[in-house]
């Protein structure tokens, strides 16, 4: 992979693992101090890609505008931090090697010491001999600003029971003892004269009354569920993003002559 392609294919890809898994962007290539190839890239992880991870270029390939890893990001997030990525010596990658050997397999490259490709203009590096006189690639980070859903909070629908007085007016009726008297006719002679002509009698009338009556009785009357709606606003969000000056040391225009860099 690193002899086939130089520093320039990589830079500014998006590092993504087996699975397809976005892991970060490609943000400096180092070259073998001794061959001039490759080995060793940084992929910007974290939130806005502020933290940079070192990856080793042996066992990833070019796919489309990919730099396909052959482990996740989980993996490059957990590999050992480099306090000083201006130069990785030999400790440093021998220890990078030894955490990416469980997935790159056996036989890890000659570690010499690894400085970034000058396309990235880290001061204080020397432009190989091979690349004198060539263009170099001026590169510039942005915010890579997306929204994530996170739970906010909860609402609850809860039913409860409370008691209330209800007042209704019904009508009621209730039966009173009248006394009616009526005089002999022929028609009623024979009932009337059927006992004896003077006697004892009592005669009883049971009496009525309606009384209210209070039941309840339960109906459905309305239907209550929980919903959400979707209220969107802006927000503002910021993070720091790092940018590349090229200079020129140019005996005919004086010292730290700088170019236009945009």
């Amino acid at each position: 992979m690193t002899s086939a392609h130089g520093p320039e294919d990589f830079l500014n890809r998006t590092a993504v693992g087996p699975d397809g898994e976005k892991i970060g962007t490609v943000g400096q290539v180092y070259v073998n101090d001794e061959t001039g190839l490759p080995d060793w890239a940084t992929v910007n992880t974290g939130l806005f890609g502020t933290k940079e991870n070192f990856v080793p270029l042996r066992g990833t390939r070019l796919e489309g505008e990919d730099l396909v890893l052959p482990f996740g990001k989980d993996t490059v997030k957990d590999s050992p931090d480099v306090e000083d990525s201006s130069h990785l010596d030999a400790d440093e990658q021998d220890s990078l090697y030894r955490y990416y050997q469980q997935y790159l397999g056996a036989g890890a490259p000659h570690t010499a010491g690894a400085g970034p490709d000058q396309g990235l203009g880290r001061e204080g590096a020397d432009l190989p001999d091979a690349a004198a006189g060539e263009a170099m690639t001026r590169s510039e980070e942005h915010i890579d600003v997306g929204t994530q859903r996170v739970e906010t909070g909860r609402a609850t629908l809860r039913k409860y029971v409370v008691t209330e007085q209800q007042t209704a007016t019904v009508p009621v009726s209730h039966e009173e003892v009248v006394v009616e008297r009526e005089p002999i006719t022929d028609a009623n002679r024979d009932a009337a004269l059927a006992g004896p002509d003077i006697s004892e009698d009592e005669h009883e009338v049971t009496l009525h009354a309606e009384r209210p009556v209070v039941t309840t009785q339960a109906e459905p009357v309305e239907r209550v569920r929980l919903g959400t709606e979707t209220v969107t606003g802006e927000q503002q969000v910021s993070g720091e993003v790092r940018k590349e000056h090229i200079e020129v040391d140019d005996p005919s225009t004086g010292p730290d002559h700088h170019s236009d860099d945009h």
